[in-house]
């Protein structure tokens, strides 16, 4: 598994806010007009509230939980056809077919509305959420709201309303041909506004299968980007995704509404604020397993060397 270390972090979620008056900081370096993650607070007071997301995980800190079991997705094999667009921020795909994820201690049922994902520099360190520090080089959001609401506006107003499923990016020496479709799609839609049909895609596909799922951290949070509003129960899974070096570059070909290069989509880490992150059992649970039979090995031998 390889991560990336940078002082930026963690999610972001679904883009409500259309304006110019919000902007990432790689463009803040460029153009001076727009408000970086550090001032969006101007924009919207909520994202200077105490529930914000992306969050930087401490993997020791993190609270073993045996009710997050494994989900069950229902929905997610549909392949469909809808439209990859570049909205200014990132690319998003809506989601036009039945699917849906409960279990897991979700409390009830969500269904999945848009995905959408947050990148760095060609390759380089570019996920929202960290782990101990460290930062992949991408991450996918798959945006759900509880299935009794119709509207993704009315869901945001219950502090548990939308349910985002996060997955990790890590590059690979080999190219993931699922991806085909997906990574050859950005040709169309380098520029803001610019949108094209993706084809014959499923989530599924999206995340390579369901049998790499059952690791997962668990915490309340927000949108991550304006008005960062906090109504979303976070679910990251723990192992990546592998792209290759070109597929995780073509995201940066992309280009801002401003016609600069879209590179640098995260927001930085927020603070924790006394939040519990919580831990399916899994292979937080194994590794200190692993560490302390090494321990128990290592004195052992070293015992009877001398």
């Amino acid at each position: 598994m390889r991560r990336l270390r940078s002082s930026y972090l963690l999610p972001l979620l679904v883009h409500l806010c259309t304006g110019a008056d919000w902007c990432y900081q790689t463009q803040v370096l460029c153009d001076g007009h727009c408000k970086g993650p550090d001032r969006w607070r101007e924009v919207h007071p909520e994202c200077g509230n105490n529930r914000q997301s992306p969050i930087n995980i401490v993997t020791k800190k993190t609270k073993l939980d045996e009710r997050l079991t494994p989900f069950k997705f229902s929905g997610y094999q549909n392949v469909f056809d809808s439209t990859i667009r570049n909205n200014g921020h990132s690319v998003q795909v809506n989601i036009p077919v039945p699917a849906t994820v409960s279990g897991g201690n979700l409390g009830e049922t969500y269904k999945a509305v848009q995905f959408h994902l947050h990148w760095g520099t060609d390759g380089g360190p570019g996920s929202e959420h960290t782990i101990d520090g460290e930062q992949y080089p991408m991450e996918l959001h798959i945006v759900h709201m509880k299935q009794r609401y119709n509207k993704l506006e009315d869901a945001l107003k219950d502090p548990s309303g939308v349910a985002v499923l996060g997955f990790f990016y890590e590059e690979s020496s080999s190219t993931n041909k699922k991806y085909d479709q997906l990574t050859h799609s950005l040709r169309s839609v380098q520029n803001a506004n610019g949108n094209t049909t993706l084809r014959r895609i499923s989530l599924n596909q999206l995340i390579l299968s369901e049998g790499n799922m059952t690791n997962y951290y668990r915490y309340d949070g927000s949108l991550t980007t304006p008005g960062c509003t906090e109504a979303v129960v976070w679910t990251l899974f723990e192992n990546p995704i592998p792209l290759d070096r070109e597929q995780l570059r073509v995201f940066s070909s992309l280009k801002f509404h401003d016609g600069k290069a879209m590179v640098g989509t995260f927001r930085p880490v927020q603070p924790l604020n006394k939040r519990a992150v919580y831990r399916s059992g899994g292979a937080a649970v194994l590794t200190s397993a692993t560490l302390l039979f090494v321990s128990i090995m290592t004195t052992f031998v070293l015992s009877h060397l001398n």
